[in-house]
């Protein structure tokens, strides 16, 4: 499996899904409010930003940016906190070593996506940020308490994981965001990633 593919949204929604579960099976209600607001503005901000360039064009020009990475946030925003969650019960030094783990995923994905020419620099490093904006926060908000896991939060997490990872396989996002772009714009085609 290429590096890449650990960004896909067919992989990243259902466990970011089975993080609120392990969240909400620890009872950690703020936390749960938290990451829920914060990966899904996270993500609604680089939908909004893709349909916005494929709808009218917008991006910016000076630095190349037409939306902002959905591999890089999707990756920096879900395994840092997974990370997290799951080395939490080892203490704190080796959750905060597996969230800066998985930040340095994400850097490294972003560095990837620029090497292949599928984002610009601006749009790798925006959507890490964006990412990491969400990791960080929910991160923020567990700490210095912790979380304690137990066999329920495990078991919803799974559960959670494997009923979102079957929905994604027929989501079909990317299609739905262009035909949503084409909606509102009144175009007859999308803009062409390949412009600039």
């Amino acid at each position: 499996m290429q590096l890449i593919h650990l960004g896909d949204l067919e992989l990243t929604a259902p466990l970011a899904a089975a993080a609120g579960a392990w969240l909400l099976g620890a009872r950690e209600w703020r936390a749960v409010a938290a990451w829920t607001v914060l990966y899904a503005g996270a993500i609604f901000l680089v939908g909004a930003s893709k349909i916005a360039y494929l709808a009218w064009g917008a991006m910016l020009d000076p630095i190349a940016f037409k939306a902002f990475s959905g591999h890089a946030a999707g990756v920096t925003a879900v395994y840092p906190v997974l990370g997290y969650l799951l080395c939490r019960p080892m203490g704190r030094g080796a959750a905060f070593a597996a969230a800066c783990t998985g930040l340095t995923l994400g850097l490294v994905l972003a560095a990837v996506l620029v090497g292949r020419a599928e984002h610009t620099a601006a749009e790798a490093v925006a959507g890490w940020m964006l990412g990491a904006c969400a990791s960080i926060g929910t991160v923020y908000l567990l700490e210095p308490r912790g979380i304690v896991p137990g066999p329920a939060s495990a078991a919803c997490a799974v559960a959670v994981f494997v009923a979102s990872a079957h929905l994604m396989q027929s989501a079909h996002v990317g299609y739905w965001m262009v035909k949503l772009a084409l909606a509102l714009s009144g175009n007859a085609q999308p803009y062409s990633w390949d412009t600039c």
